[in-house]
């Protein structure tokens, strides 16, 4: 989308704190529903990021797949599951041995990805793959075209989405084992 920077950035802020408050949501709800939910706002969130970064093919893939059917999916089978359990509504548990051990692991884990991303130079990673997608634009259909952006110019957007996903993922696991 070709916004106004003011507003873009707004767009930016408003979205990473729906982003932020949903995967915090999904790992500390214990109420599975909830935290289902919160998941569903977390896979909107990428999407609308995905529609910023004019990306609208990845956005519908987005909002399709993860939203209208894997999480419509953990939706039903905690609710086959979870039937007779009594609700909880906003219970919050407290830190335990395995969050004090979870906590330095993912953290550096973090630190050691923001390091070797800053350390890394995309420069000429960019400039490699742009000047091959120059000359082979003729004979590249629509979805290699898509691969070819996924791995090129919305690259750390891609691999963000996927960290977090992942983040998702084991915040849902976490969920579940309770």
């Amino acid at each position: 989308m070709d916004l106004p920077g003011p507003i873009h950035d707004f767009l930016l802020v408003f979205l990473g704190l729906g982003l932020i408050l949903g995967s915090i949501g999904v790992v500390l709800f214990t109420n599975a529903i909830y935290s289902a939910f919160s998941l569903g706002l977390v896979l909107v969130c990428i999407s609308l990021f995905y529609i910023l970064l004019n990306s609208y093919f990845v956005a519908a893939a987005q909002l399709l797949i993860y939203v209208g059917a894997i999480n419509v999916l953990i939706v039903f089978a905690v609710m086959f599951m979870n039937g007779s359990e009594d609700s909880k509504d906003f219970n919050f548990n407290l830190w335990t041995v395995g969050d004090g051990i979870t906590l330095p692991v993912c953290t550096s884990i973090f630190v050691l990805l923001m390091i070797s991303i800053t350390d890394t130079s995309w420069y000429g990673i960019i400039w490699t793959a742009r000047s091959n997608q120059i000359i082979e634009q003729d004979l590249i259909s629509n979805s290699q075209q898509i691969g070819i952006h996924l791995s090129t110019d919305f690259f750390l957007p891609f691999e963000f989405i996927s960290i977090i996903l992942l983040v998702a993922l084991i915040g849902a696991i976490a969920v579940a084992r309770q």
